[in-house]
């Protein structure tokens, strides 16, 4: 059911490009972990002791990246699916069919059409 896209396009699309960005931030965070870690098995595999490994280990932390990389998807992943939902909203597609393309309740998904913050809208949008 495609229609001619309205003023949502561009925030869906520049969320999409936003993922996109951090999707590509998160890959290398998670191979300069994985590297990192293939590093401290080495030193376990050499016989040091966790403690010597842990002490030894320079920031950011194995897990500090990967508290980064969760935060980063949560973030970008969220605006995401919210302005994804409002563009599909504004398609004229139903609060139960987006529920049922997202995998969701209706609820969540009316939910996520009132999230979005003011700042985010354009002017013709606040009106």
């Amino acid at each position: 059911m495609a229609t001619d896209v309205g003023l949502d396009e561009e925030p869906a699309k520049a969320a999409l490009r936003a993922l996109v960005g951090a999707l590509d931030l998160c890959a290398e965070e998670l191979r300069s972990a994985r590297e990192r870690a293939e590093q401290l098995l080495a030193q376990r595999e050499a016989g040091h002791a966790w403690l010597d490994i842990v002490t030894d280990e320079s920031r950011p932390l194995i897990v500090e990246r990967i508290s980064t990389v969760l935060a980063t998807l949560a973030t970008a992943g969220s605006a995401w699916r919210r302005e994804q939902a409002h563009a599909l909203h504004a398609e004229q597609v139903s609060i139960n069919r987006i529920a049922a393309l997202f995998g969701v309740t209706r609820q969540r998904i009316s939910a996520l059409l009132r999230e979005r913050p003011e700042d985010d809208l354009t002017p013709a949008q606040q009106v």
